[in-house]
């Protein structure tokens, strides 16, 4: 159990090391996220209100490049959007749009949902 510090002299015990000791090894870069590499776009409005959003997911990319890919949607769309746990969220139906911007950069595409 250790002990809340409430002063400056309390710091006085604390020791600093220079030394070699336990040195954690790097980590390793994140690996690109596992799946079949099909980008899936939809059209959803559960849960927004009646709002209409497609959604694009199973991007095989890692964070940085879905950032630039989402990006570049949102401009290609004209519209807003947002990046949630590898899903990207693009107010509005543009699903037809989606899938021919997405086949056009060489990714796998699908049309998912009803």
């Amino acid at each position: 159990m250790s002990k809340k510090t409430s002063s400056l002299s309390d710091l006085s015990r604390l020791v600093y090391s220079t030394d070699v000791g336990r040195i954690r090894p790097e980590e390793p870069q994140a690996p690109t996220p596992a799946g079949d590499g099909i980008a899936r776009v939809r059209r959803e409005t559960k849960g927004r209100g009646g709002k209409t959003v497609t959604t694009v997911s199973g991007v095989p990319l890692g964070e940085e490049e879905l950032k630039d890919l989402a990006s570049a949607l949102k401009r290609r769309c004209g519209t807003g959007g947002a990046l949630k746990d590898g899903v990207i969220e693009i107010q509005g139906d543009h699903v037809d749009l989606l899938l021919g911007e997405l086949e056009k950069r060489g990714f796998k595409t699908k049309r998912s949902g009803g």
